[in-house]
């Protein structure tokens, strides 16, 4: 059994795919606070930060904690976060439409066995995103939630033309990274 500290239902869907038992329990960490501008800095150091929140709240007696965070990081590096409203989450797209991304996701897992940490990243190329299926995305309220209001698994699937990495990754939690580090 883990503890999930994390809110996201991607999360929790994606180890309830590879059949790990987890409860999952939502951390504080106030991640604006964080002054990285690199993708790569800004998801470890959230990632981290959820930890030692996880840590001072649970300990580890009780069972193994995982805590992640994942960032779009558009062609010219900047990182797309979360879209507060419609209106951001058009901009988001418009970037996206015809472009390369990086999705990047940092792990940490606490164990009594040990502890392990990951930073992984998935490249994408898009086609142009039709205006009708943003519309209707948009619409849907999906993208809510999702770094750069994007859902490789969803909205975004069918303007994939190219990628490298683990889908896991893009989807929040490379789960092919942690799960020898489960029976620890």
């Amino acid at each position: 059994m883990v503890r999930l500290c994390s809110s996201s239902p991607t999360r929790a869907s994606i180890l309830r795919e590879h059949g790990v038992d987890f409860i999952q329990s939502k951390v504080d960490f106030d991640e604006e606070s964080l002054p990285y501008t690199n993708g790569a800095h800004f998801v470890y150091h959230a990632s981290k930060g959820k930890m030692s929140s996880a840590l001072n709240l649970y300990g580890v007696e009780e069972m193994p904690l995982l805590t992640a965070d994942t960032v779009v990081v558009s062609e010219d590096g900047e990182i797309l976060r979360k879209a507060g409203d419609e209106d951001e989450a058009y901009r988001i797209l418009e970037r996206l439409s015809g472009s390369a991304i990086s999705i990047v996701t940092s792990l940490h897992f606490h164990s009594k066995g040990g502890i392990f940490s990951d930073l992984s990243s998935t490249g994408y190329e898009f086609s142009t995103f039709e205006s009708s299926d943003v519309e209707r995305y948009i619409r849907s309220g999906e993208w809510r939630g999702k770094a750069g209001a994007c859902m490789v698994e969803g909205f975004c699937k069918k303007y994939i033309t190219s990628f490298r990495g683990l889908e896991s990754t893009a989807m929040g939690l490379q789960i092919e990274r942690l799960i020898p580090w489960l029976n620890l």
